[in-house]
């Protein structure tokens, strides 16, 4: 589809952005300004007000990056994405640069100024989805390849300290670990196999949201922010939770 759409409740979906550089994951900053995962462009770029884009992100010393797959931003306007590799084995894109300059495929924080790029976790197989604590002192990246949700603590400085294993996604269903999105309790809701995973603070599946088809990633929306909005390989679908969800800036 390589698109971005924008749905209002009461008008429905519309095209926002078209080609979008086979836009991933999406977020916004504090400022209003629509973040960007670019999955073929292999960058991190933003919508600003004036509907210019703005590249954030595209090389890490002095070598082009992976494919960004998803983003978040910290409150201190700090961004977070994951660089997977998965642009890269897509022959589908064969016109692009499919070359792999990096040795490691892992997490990048973007200074709060958006002049400072740093690898701050390194030892994934395939990062995807990812996301704070409500308290921001855990960051929680998924690995689709080990079917796993690590916690990182976080150091004073952005970057990320001690990892450990919180979560292993079980079930034979189709479904694999990619959006991840936490509420205002703690909890942990992940894609999974046969839906989206519930996960409490401590690590144990609290149950499991049936979504018919195979789940890609999520957000939280509407005034109580107690509505969760999922997409899938072809639809969207809305569902309502009881904890509302941490709020988008």
């Amino acid at each position: 589809g390589d698109t971005i759409y924008r749905w209002k409740p009461g008008v429905g979906a519309e095209v926002f952005i078209r080609p979008s550089t086979k836009a991933n994951g999406l977020t916004f900053d504090k400022e209003g300004r629509l973040c960007v995962a670019g999955w073929a462009s292999r960058s991190v770029w933003r919508v600003e007000r004036d509907g210019s884009v703005t590249t954030l992100a595209s090389h890490y010393q002095g070598k082009r990056i992976n494919s960004p797959n998803d983003i978040v931003v910290r409150s201190d306007g700090s961004i977070y994405f994951t660089d997977s590799p998965g642009a890269l084995y897509n022959v589908g894109m064969a016109s692009e640069d499919l070359q792999q300059y990096l040795d490691f495929q892992g997490v990048f924080r973007i200074s709060p100024d958006g002049k400072k790029l740093d690898a701050v976790v390194t030892d994934t197989v395939y990062p995807n989805g990812l996301a704070f604590t409500p308290d921001e002192s855990v960051l929680y990246v998924n690995d689709t390849r080990l079917g796993e949700i690590r916690a990182y603590d976080m150091r004073p400085d952005g970057s990320c300290g001690q990892k450990r294993l919180f979560h292993k996604l079980a079930g034979s269903e189709p479904g694999i670990a990619d959006g991840m999105k936490v509420d205002r309790e703690g909890n942990v809701y992940c894609t999974g196999p046969g839906g989206i995973h519930v996960i409490a603070p401590d690590g144990k599946l609290l149950g499991r949201i049936r979504i018919p088809d195979h789940c890609t990633n999520m957000a939280w929306g509407d005034a109580d922010w107690r509505s969760l909005y999922v997409t899938t390989y072809g639809s969207a679908f809305r569902t309502r939770v009881n904890e509302p969800g941490v709020p988008v800036w």
